[in-house]
C-alpha cells in the first residue's frame, strides 16, 4: 500500500526520492520522508500529509548525497504523525517499509528485555530495531538471519550507517522491484516511481536480500545462494502515465478506456475466434473443468460478477464468484475439475495472493488476470493473461475494471468453443457483439456533459441507492463503490427485487435512487421496483437502453445506453456510472484522484 523508492549512484539523490514520491502518491499519502546517506551521517526528513510538504523542506535544507530512500506512507499501525512517519531509524539502521509485521509484538517483547524501547507506534520501527540488534557489520548477512525470523509481509528498504554507498533490500508478500542505469540502481515498490530513468526492472524474489551499489546489484537467497532475476521490459512510456490536459487522472483514465480495450481485446482475436496462444494458454487447459470460481476484492470482484452472468447464462457452466478476504477461511471445495480465475489489477493483492496459493495447493487448475508483468500473482499462476490497461494513477479504478471484464468475456467464448459448449458461428458472433459494444464507448463520452448535469444535482444528498436486476445488479455494486469512496456519500447497492425484504424502510422523501435497467427481460420488473421507491418519496435516476418507450414512472432524469447486446450493456453502463461518481466527486470540491483512507494497491490483508 505504501510508497517506497530509493536511489544510489552518480546523481544527487534528493529529486530522484522526490519525483518517485510524488509519483507513487497515489499508494499512500498519510505522510512522507526521505534518508540521504553519505559519509558524514544519514540525513533524515519526515512530514505529515502530502508529498509537497516533504518535498517543502527537502528543497528549503538541500541534503547532499547519491545514496537515497524515500517512502509516503497510507497508516496501519499508528496515526498520521512524524513519530509513525517512514523512515525509522535505531542505532546504525534506517528502513522504510511496506507491509505488515504480524509477530511485531513478539520481536517488540524481545526487544524490550533487552532494554530496546520504540518510539513510535509502528510495526516498522520494531522491525529496524531488530535488525540494528541484531547487526553485526554485514548487512547481508544479518538480514539473511533476522528476517526469516519476521512474520507477516514486507518490502523494505534499508541504510546501514557503515555503508553509506548501498542500499540493501527485501521483499515478503509486497511488491519491490529494482532496475539498473550507467548513472546507478534504482528500487521502488512500482515501476511509475523510476520509469523517468529505465524502463527495463527486475521482481525481486521473495525469500531474498538484494545489495544496490552504483555499479552493480547483487541477489542471494536467505540460504546463501547467487542469484539473477530475470530483466522485464515496461510496455508503456512515462507519458502514459501524464494527465495530458485532463484535470485528474481519473477522468483521463475513463477516456482511455475505448483505447484499453482494443489493446487488450484486438490481439487475442484470430479470424475473428478469440485465441490465448500467444499467451501460452491452452486449449487443453479450459478441459476437463466441471466449475469456476472466480476470486478477487473490490472493483476486480465486480468485474468477475459480471463475467459469471455470461459463463453461466450462456455456456451453462457453474460459476461462483467469492470475495478473495473470505474465500480460503471458508475451506472452499477445490478439486483437479475447479477452475479458480483470479483477478488483480495490480498483481499484488494479498487476500487474492492467498486464495490463488490455497487453489494451487488443493490442486486446482489457475489462472491469473493482472496488468503488472512479474507481479506475485502472475508469477503463481498456472497460466496468466495480462491486461493492456497501461498505467492506473487514479486510487478509484477504471480502465483496469473494462479490461478485466474484456477479458473475462473472452476467457468465456474461449471456455465455451473449447468445451463444444458453443459452435464457431456463435462464437464469432458474440465476439462481434463484443467489439461493436466497445465501439460505442466514444457515444457514450459524447454524453458527458448530460451525464455532468445529473451528477451535480446529486452534490449535496448524503444518502443514496442503487438497484437493479441480473448483471445490473453487478453494476450497481461498483457504481455504488465509485461514488462511496471518491465523493464521500453514504451509497448502497441492492438487488432490486430485494428492496421490499426490509431495505424499502429506508426510503425517504428526495433520496436519490439510480436505476439500472439495460436488460430489456427485466425492465418490466424494474419498472415495478422503480414505482415502489417512487411511492415512499424517492426521485430515481433512470439509466436505460435508448429504444426503450415504455413506462418508466416518475424518473427525475433518465440517460440513455446504446443499443447493444444485453451480454455486453456492462461496458457502456460501467462508464455512465464512472462518469457520475466522477462528476460528483468534482463538484463537491474533493481530490477525486486521492480519496481519503485509501490506497491504490491493498497488498496488506
Amino acid at each position: 500500500m505504501c510508497g517506497i523508492v530509493g536511489y544510489v549512484g552518480r546523481q544527487q539523490a534528493r529529486d530522484i526520492i522526490l519525483h518517485g514520491l510524488k509519483e507513487l502518491e497515489y499508494r499512500g499519502y498519510d505522510s512522507a520522508g526521505m534518508a540521504v546517506a553519505d559519509k558524514e551521517g544519514t540525513y533524515v526528513r519526515k512530514a505529515v500529509g502530502r508529498v509537497e510538504n516533504l518535498a517543502e523542506a527537502v528543497n528549503r535544507e538541500q541534503p547532499e548525497g547519491t545514496c537515497a530512500i524515500g517512502h509516503t506512507r497510507w497508516a496501519t499501525h499508528g496515526g498520521a504523525t512524524e513519530n509513525n512517519c517512514h523512515p525509522h531509524q535505531s542505532g546504525r539502521v534506517t528502513l522504510i517499509h511496506n507491509g505488515i509485521i504480524e509477530n511485531y509484538k513478539e520481536l517488540a517483547g524481545i526487544l524490550a528485555n533487552e532494554g530496546r524501547t520504540p518510539v513510535s507506534e509502528t510495526d516498522s520501527e520494531i522491525l529496524a530495531m531488530f535488525l540494528d540488534a541484531r547487526y553485526d557489520g554485514d548487512p547481508i548477512k544479518t538480514m539473511r538471519e533476522c528476517l526469516p525470523e519476521v512474520e507477516g509481509s514486507y518490502a523494505i528498504c534499508v541504510l546501514f550507517a557503515d555503508h553509506p554507498d548501498e542500499i540493501y533490500i527485501a521483499r515478503l508478500g509486497s511488491p519491490l522491484i529494482y532496475g539498473t542505469t550507467s548513472d546507478g540502481a534504482y528500487v521502488a515498490s512500482d515501476i511509475v516511481a523510476i520509469l523517468a530513468y529505465t524502463d527495463t526492472y527486475s521482481v525481486l524474489p521473495e525469500g531474498a536480500v538484494a545489495r544496490l551499489r552504483t555499479d552493480e546489484v547483487r541477489v542471494i537467497t536467505f540460504n546463501g545462494r547467487n542469484i539473477k532475476p530475470p530483466v522485464e521490459t515496461v510496455s508503456w512510456n512515462v507519458e502514459s502515465a501524464k494527465k495530458d490536459g485532463y484535470e485528474y487522472y481519473m477522468l483521463k483514465e475513463i477516456h482511455e478506456e475505448y483505447d484499453a480495450l482494443q489493446a487488450t481485446l484486438r490481439p487475442r482475436i484470430i479470424h475473428a475466434l478469440p485465441d490465448f496462444s500467444a499467451d501460452n494458454v491452452e486449449d487443453e487447459f479450459f478441459k476437463q473443468v466441471d466449475r469456476i470460481v472466480i476470486s478477487a476484492c473490490g472493483t476486480a470482484l465486480h468485474a468477475g460478477m459480471v463475467g459469471s452472468h455470461l459463463l453461466e447464462q450462456l455456456l451453462r457452466i457453474e460459476t461462483r464468484v467469492e470475495i478473495a478476504s473470505e474465500f480460503r477461511y471458508g475451506n472452499p471445495i477445490l478439486d483437479e475439475r475447479t477452475l479458480l480465475i483470479v483477478i488483480s489489477q495490480s498483481g499484488e493483492t494479498a487476500d487474492t495472493l492467498a486464495a490463488l496459493r490455497l487453489a494451487n495447493e488443493r490442486g486446482a487448475k489457475t489462472l491469473a488476470i493482472v496488468n503488472v508483468k512479474g507481479s506475485a500473482i502472475a508469477r503463481e499462476a498456472q497460466r496468466v493473461l495480462y491486461t493492456h490497461a497501461g498505467p492506473e494513477i487514479a486510487v478509484a479504478s477504471t480502465k483496469a475494471y473494462a479490461v478485466q471484464m474484456g477479458l473475462i468475456y473472452l476467457i468465456a467464448l474461449r471456455f465455451g468453443l473449447v468445451t463444444c459448449r458453443l459452435d464457431e458461428p456463435t462464437v464469432a458472433h458474440q465476439i462481434t457483439r463484443l467489439m461493436e459494444t466497445v465501439d460505442l464507448i466514444p457515444d457514450i463520452l459524447a454524453r458527458e456533459k448530460e451525464i455532468e448535469a445529473v451528477a451535480k444535482e446529486l452534490i449535496h444528498e448524503e444518502h443514496l441507492f442503487f438497484i437493479g436486476r441480473g448483471i445490473d445488479y453487478a453494476l450497481s455494486l461498483e457504481g455504488s463503490l465509485k461514488l462511496k469512496e471518491i465523493s464521500y456519500i453514504h451509497s448502497e447497492a441492492y438487488a432490486a427485487g430485494e428492496l421490499k425484504h426490509g431495505t424499502i424502510s429506508l426510503i425517504s422523501e428526495g433520496m436519490p435512487v439510480i436505476a439500472i435497467c439495460s436488460q430489456d427481460r427485466l425492465i418490466p420488473k424494474m419498472i415495478s421496483n422503480i414505482r415502489e421507491v417512487e411511492s415512499r418519496g424517492a426521485k430515481v435516476i433512470f439509466i436505460t437502453n435508448e429504444d426503450y418507450t415504455g413506462d418508466e414512472g416518475k424518473s427525475q432524469w433518465r440517460i440513455n445506453i446504446p443499443k447493444t447486446d444485453a451480454f455486453y450493456t456492462a461496458i457502456p453502463v460501467s462508464i455512465i456510472l464512472q462518469l457520475i461518481a466522477y462528476y460528483v466527486s468534482y463538484h463537491k470540491g474533493l481530490d477525486v484522484d486521492h480519496p481519503r483512507n485509501l490506497a491504490k494497491s491493498v497488498t496488506v490483508e
